[in-house]
């Protein structure tokens, strides 16, 4: 995997790591148990060091969040805003989401009726709730730090959708970073992160994730729709998000504990962007699909597709 990467500024880290360091800055390592016998007092500054820079490296990370939070504060609550000028994408946005989700519901839950909820995670104004996991759940919970961008989801979502017998609403809002909530256990058949989890650094990324998991239901997933970088990462200091390629999101999601049940390219986007992909992210193995199936005879006859 190549693990190298561009800020905004052109700037080249050799990996992941350093970038992290540079950005959030790193803890001394602590000394061994044999060092602190040897030479107490010596150890005693080396701790104080290391508490030293530890400080110095949470007080980096606040100030990484705190200026993201600025910037999108800074950003109109309407759909050209947190699109981030791009309002014209959103239709396309929508029906590759919902090509994806939908079997993913048919095959996961079957399709007897059954009482549905999803966490809409980086929720923004409730464009991703209102036109797409309304459709498909009886609740959704939205979990967004920008406090106007909640509100207006708050105002947009009020009253919910009539579907026939059944109502299907936006249940509870929260007003929390991703890097401190925890779902409540058990309550989500699905986890939708859509364009927010560049906002989070490897080590709070695989956090959230774990914590995520008690969220979902026994047969529960997450859908993970992100942008893509073609190589190692990008980071962007405008608003402090990284942009992560396929390889980097795969190794993330095996420290995780999560396995890749399906996995799609978004399509009709401009070309000026980002690519972006879709993942199905289940916390078991999936079972191999077809197994055993046998291979058609070399030169038998098949059906061509224009």
């Amino acid at each position: 995997m190549d693990s190298r990467g561009y800020d905004s500024a052109g700037r080249l880290f050799s990996n992941a790591t350093e970038m992290w360091a540079a950005e959030l800055g790193s803890a001394a390592t602590a000394p061994s148990a044999a060092e602190a016998e040897a030479t107490p007092a010596a150890a005693t500054a080396a701790d104080s060091v290391a508490a030293g820079e530890e400080a110095v490296g949470e007080e980096k990370r606040k100030e990484w969040y705190s200026k993201a939070i600025a910037y999108w504060q800074s950003v109109e609550a309407s759909t050209e805003g947190v699109l981030g000028g791009y309002g014209c994408v959103n239709d396309a946005d929508v029906k590759g989401s919902d090509a994806f989700l939908r079997p993913l519901i048919a095959e996961r839950f079957g399709t007897d009726k059954r009482h549905l909820v999803a966490l809409d995670c980086g929720s923004g104004i409730g464009r991703v709730t209102k036109n797409l996991l309304l459709r498909h759940f009886n609740e959704v919970d939205l979990v967004e730090p920008v406090s106007h961008f909640l509100e207006a989801a708050r105002e947009n979502l009020t009253g919910g959708m009539d579907l026939g017998e059944d109502s299907h609403k936006a249940a509870n809002f929260y007003c929390v970073p991703l890097q401190d909530f925890t779902p409540e256990e058990g309550r989500y058949d699905v986890i939708w992160v859509q364009w927010c989890i560049g906002q989070l650094p490897d080590d709070d990324f695989i956090s959230f994730f774990n914590r995520a998991k008690v969220g979902l239901k026994p047969d529960g997933f997450f859908v993970l729709k992100e942008n893509i970088a073609k190589n190692g990462f990008v980071l962007d200091k405008e608003d402090n998000s990284v942009t992560r390629s396929d390889p980097y999101f795969r190794e993330l999601f095996k420290k995780c504990g999560l396995y890749i049940h399906s996995v799609k390219d978004q399509k009709e986007l401009p070309k000026e962007l980002f690519a972006v992909k879709m993942y199905a992210l289940v916390t078991n193995q999936p079972k191999i699909q077809n197994k055993g199936k046998r291979r058609r005879p070399k030169n038998s006859p098949r059906m061509i597709r224009s």
